[in-house]
This record gives structure tokens, C-alpha cells and sequence, in this order.
């Protein structure tokens, strides 16, 4: 009887001390995750603030040592706030795929896009015509595309939406696109979501604002000249689409009617807060507009995490 009493006091004590340990863990887990989700709110802040300075004087010719605007084509910065760190990044949706913007006519942008990401052309035709047939107002599809007869005979069945887009998620209802190549794999690739946007209010890619993977997707262009357009975004837009002419000669008029140099009001901010370890920081994307002449903003969309 003692053996057992001792043989039961001693499991009930292990357990006591497993789960208090679990607790503990639990609990500081919990602290760092709140910790580093109001460090990534802070840099959405930031974020912020940087628009107000950015369209407040990003006409000016004449810049004051230490009050350089920053850039909004995605270049990451930092910034600390009481103990902890945070990142952020800008990104002007005028320098995205607009996909409810695509029409016949233009879907080469994307389907270079998504060619140049690595999917094989037949992938490509299909997801293109079925990105185009979700948002059109029929249900008939088109070559490679997809309609609600089809969304219907799968397992969990759907209708096709027949309207705009409202968030970029609604891609992975269409016929071909996977998480993977919205979002990125395990192996480190990074999807398409940041290329493409349901948010811009302006139709032409913004070469001021690019990433060089929507750049390297605009027909007549090639790697190299998106990377020679990166480096001369410190340039008069002017400028830039002087050296495209120059570049292109004759094959500029192909690519005129899907660039542009003018900014939008529209931006995304994308922020990661951490203590210590980047690796396990706690990110928050956030899309917002500017309003009342650059007075006031209203968000658009927010993802926490993300």
C-alpha cells in the first residue's frame, strides 16, 4: 500500500510539474507573440507617418539633410521602439498587377508574370482565362478558362463569382492556383501575392514603384532593363521614360500602353515587429488610402498575421 501511495504521489507530482512547466511556456509564448504584434503595429504606424512625409514632399526639388522621403517600392527599413525592433516596407499599388483591371487585351502582363514565376505556359493560359473568367459578368468561359459549371462539379462546389475582386484571397477559389504560388512554398519561393493588387486605382504599371518581377513582366522588357529602371528611380520620371525610348527604339509602342509613371494614393504597408530573433518576429500587412488631400487615411485591408 505505501509502494502504491508513493508510486501515485510521485506521478501526481510529474504531471503537477509538466503542466506548470507547460503553463510557463504557454504564458511567455503569449508574451512574446503580444510583444511583437505591437512592435509590427508600431512600424504600420511608422508606415503611415512615411506617406504623410512622403506626399507632403515628393515634389520638391531641394531636399533638407535628414528629411529624405522614403521609397514605396517595397525597400525595407527599420526602426526600434523601446526594447524591440521593427521593419517595415512601403509599396504603391500602382506598381502592381491590377487583376480586375485585366481584360483580353492586357492579360500578357500576367501571364508573363506568372510564366517568368516558373509555371509552364499551359498552367499559365489556363490560370490567366480563369482569373478573367471568375470577374467577367457571364458564364461562359473562355478557352483554358473556368465557369461555375465547372467550380460545381468539385467536391466542396461553388459558384463563380461573376464581379470584381475584393481581396487578393479570392484567387485560391480559382481554377489553378494553389497556396504555393499565391503565397510562396516551404522552400523558401515567394508567391505572386505581392505582384498583384484588387486595390490600385490607377491601370498602368507605375515605374516608379515596380518590383522587378511586374517590371521583367511588361511585354518588350527584360530582366536587365527592370533592373536598369531600379537604378533610376532616383531620377525625374521624365528621365526614365527617356531611357526606356532609347532602350526599346521601336518596340517602346508595345510596351506604352501598360506603363506609366504617375503615383497613387493607395498604398500597402507591410510590418514585422520582433525582440530579439527576426526569424521569429509576428508581421502585419495593411493596405490604405489617403484622403482629404493627404490629411487623413482609411484602411482598406488588413491581415494580422500575415
Amino acid at each position: 500500500m505505501v509502494l502504491w501511495i508513493l508510486t501515485f504521489l510521485t506521478v501526481m507530482a510529474l504531471s503537477f510539474s509538466l503542466l506548470v512547466r507547460t503553463e510557463g511556456y504557454s504564458s511567455l509564448s503569449f508574451k512574446n507573440e503580444t510583444e511583437n504584434k505591437y512592435l509590427a503595429e508600431a512600424g504600420i504606424q511608422r508606415g503611415i507617418m512615411e506617406i504623410f512625409h512622403y506626399n507632403a514632399n515628393k515634389k520638391l526639388k531641394v531636399v533638407i539633410d535628414g528629411s529624405e522621403t522614403i521609397k514605396t517600392d517595397g525597400t525595407e527599413y527599420s526602426g526600434i521602439a523601446g526594447k524591440g525592433h521593427y521593419s517595415f516596407r512601403i509599396i504603391d499599388e500602382s506598381g502592381k498587377i491590377n487583376i480586375n483591371a485585366l481584360s483580353d487585351n492586357t492579360r500578357i502582363i500576367f501571364y508573363n508574370l506568372l510564366v517568368n514565376y516558373g509555371l509552364s505556359g499551359e498552367q499559365a493560359e489556363t490560370i490567366a482565362d480563369s482569373v478573367l473568367d471568375w470577374k467577367d459578368s457571364d458564364e461562359l468561359h473562355r478557352l483554358n478558362g473556368a465557369e461555375s459549371d465547372y467550380y460545381m462539379s468539385l467536391p466542396e462546389p461553388y459558384k463563380s463569382k461573376n464581379k470584381n475582386y475584393d481581396t487578393i484571397e479570392e484567387l485560391l477559389l480559382v481554377k489553378g492556383i494553389t497556396p504555393e504560388i499565391l503565397y510562396g512554398d516551404e522552400e523558401g519561393k515567394s508567391g505572386i501575392v505581392n505582384f498583384i493588387t484588387v486595390h490600385s486605382n490607377i491601370n498602368r504599371i507605375n515605374l516608379k514603384a515596380a518590383p522587378r518581377e511586374v517590371l521583367a513582366a511588361v511585354p518588350g522588357f527584360t530582366a536587365d532593363l527592370a533592373e536598369s529602371i531600379i537604378m533610376l528611380r532616383g531620377e525625374a520620371p521624365e528621365e526614365i521614360i527617356l531611357h526606356l525610348k532609347a532602350s526599346l527604339g521601336k518596340s517602346y509602342d508595345e510596351s506604352a500602353p501598360y506603363i506609366g509613371a504617375e503615383d497613387s494614393n493607395i498604398y500597402t504597408i507591410e510590418a514585422t515587429g520582433y525582440m530579439e530573433e527576426r526569424k521569429k518576429g509576428y508581421s502585419i500587412r495593411s493596405t490604405v488610402i489617403t484622403e482629404n488631400n493627404n490629411k487623413a487615411v482609411r484602411t482598406l485591408y488588413y491581415k494580422s498575421p500575415a
